[in-house]
């Protein structure tokens, strides 16, 4: 039987499977979980069917999020990246929607961070043009959930911060104002850019913690999880992001160990 680890290296996992049915990962044994699941917008993934009926996709919802919850300590955290709403295709509350399925499911709601990605230019005017008969009102924003399982006070990991003051400061401002990220750049149709998982893991975690992505896509949170020493693993249905995950992977972490060497030499 072919192993469905696809990359291991130092603290870094990378496992080609389905999420729903993976048996690779302990129940209570992830520290954090930030992960940004499909959107159900039609985008043009690989391996998976992203413009299902809403009430299957909110189905498809409440499983994993099953499943996240059953392998999460009972202090950790969860760091959930999802659109406010949704228009194409018809309105719908998905912030609110996918918020009410985790608390069903068990989670314990902390705050949301209301993420501005900055894209003016990509701003259009929707419905009718100057009339009242059917305008539609769209935020250019994305929301970052933050759950937790039974307990926010963090009583296990090694109890080593990371995190500057200035860091601190702007960070626990519910309003995170940083550009997105390029799907042409990264290889990706919904890649989202670094500094995302990284204020979550420096915010949320230990030095040393369990960090998972259920939905790993191009592997960014694995490439956050390398550079703030954290335990990462990253769960990938499609083989061909799996190979894109491990090459940025690779490929950061070189540049991160030049940019090391070059600091300690001079």
């Amino acid at each position: 039987m072919k192993s469905k680890i696809y990359f291991k290296t130092g603290n870094i996992e990378i496992i080609n499977d389905d999420y729903l049915t993976t048996d690779l990962i302990n129940d209570e044994s992830i520290d954090l979980v930030i992960t940004s699941p499909p959107y159900n917008v039609d985008i043009k993934y690989n391996s998976y069917t992203d413009d299902i009926d809403y009430k299957k996709y909110l189905e498809f919802t409440h499983k994993w999020l099953e499943k996240t919850y059953q392998l999460l300590k009972s202090d950790g955290r969860f760091c959930l990246n999802i659109p406010l709403d949704k228009n194409k295709g018809g309105q719908q509350s998905v912030y609110a929607d996918i918020v009410t399925i985790a608390k069903e499911v068990g989670f314990k709601y902390h705050s949301t961070i209301v993420w501005n990605e900055q894209n003016i230019s990509r701003r259009t005017a929707w419905g009718s043009w100057l009339s009242a008969s059917a305008p539609y009102v769209i935020a250019p924003v994305e929301m970052i959930v933050v759950l937790y399982k039974k307990k926010w006070k963090k009583i296990s990991g090694s109890k080593k911060s990371d995190i500057t003051k200035s860091e601190f400061i702007e960070w626990t401002n519910g309003v995170w104002n940083f550009m997105g990220e390029s799907k042409k750049r990264i290889g990706h149709p919904a890649p989202f850019p670094l500094e995302l998982p990284k204020r979550c893991i420096k915010l949320f975690s230990y030095v040393g913690d369990i960090i998972l992505d259920p939905f790993l896509g191009s592997g960014t949170t694995l490439i956050a999880c390398n550079l703030t020493n954290r335990k990462g693993i990253g769960i990938e249905v499609d083989k061909n992001y799996c190979e894109l995950a491990k090459k940025r992977i690779l490929k950061e972490s070189m540049s991160y160990q030049l940019t090391l060497n070059s600091i300690l030499e001079i």
